[in-house]
């Protein structure tokens, strides 16, 4: 098993290049599927939200108006801040379980960018340009990244990189690496685990 971490800006495909990882059988942390859950009527987060941002940010069937929302908080840092303390602790919570269950059942980009946004979300071009400069730059990203897709061409282009990248990981020795590293620390655990509590009996009798 291994782990890959997908970043990009928003409206740079990383939806798409998530369907080649599925229909390759890959299993998917959806980091924006896992914030919508988390923020679902009733729940802690929601009450969170609900309490501090008021009911003005909930549609009439009482789930968050992610829309709404998102213009309180893109307008003000302080808010963002906020709701940031109050979902991403829950959001990380959620993909290490995903993780965990996932691990032991055994599974010029910037204008393009902008016009995506612009296009999937309907905004204007000045609310699309606020929602991106929020975002850690793509140069930045790149910089920091193991391998880039270079989504600026066609789906074609996308999905034969992509399908490069998975069939280099598969390949990897750390893959192996890492999955003996996991298995030894749990067997480690487990040993550690009876080795105390025959010391706790021996020390009652």
């Amino acid at each position: 098993m291994f782990i890959v971490g997908l970043t990009g800006g928003l409206a740079t495909g990383k939806s798409t290049v998530l369907s080649i990882f599925r229909e390759n059988g890959i299993a998917v942390i959806d980091a924006d599927e896992v914030a919508r859950k988390v923020l679902d009527p009733g729940s802690k987060a929601w009450k969170e939200v609900k309490k501090i941002f008021g009911e003005q940010v909930l549609c009439p069937d009482g789930k968050v108006n992610r829309a709404k929302l998102g213009e309180m908080i893109f307008d003000d840092i302080n808010k963002r801040r906020k709701l940031n303390a109050i979902t991403h602790p829950k959001i990380q919570r959620a993909m290490m379980q995903m993780a965990v269950k996932y691990f032991f059942s055994g599974h010029s980009e910037d204008h393009q960018q902008l016009e995506r946004l612009c296009k999937r979300n309907d905004f204007s071009v000045a609310i699309a340009k606020k929602r991106i400069s929020c975002q850690m730059p793509l140069e930045d990203k790149v910089a920091k990244s193991d391998f880039v897709i270079d989504n600026a061409g066609d789906l074609n282009s996308t999905r034969h990189q992509t399908l490069c990248i998975i069939r280099m990981l598969k390949r990897s020795k750390f893959t192996w690496y890492f999955t003996a590293l996991v298995y030894i620390g749990l067997i480690s655990l487990v040993l550690g685990a009876i080795n105390i509590t025959y010391k706790l009996l021996g020390t009652t009798n």
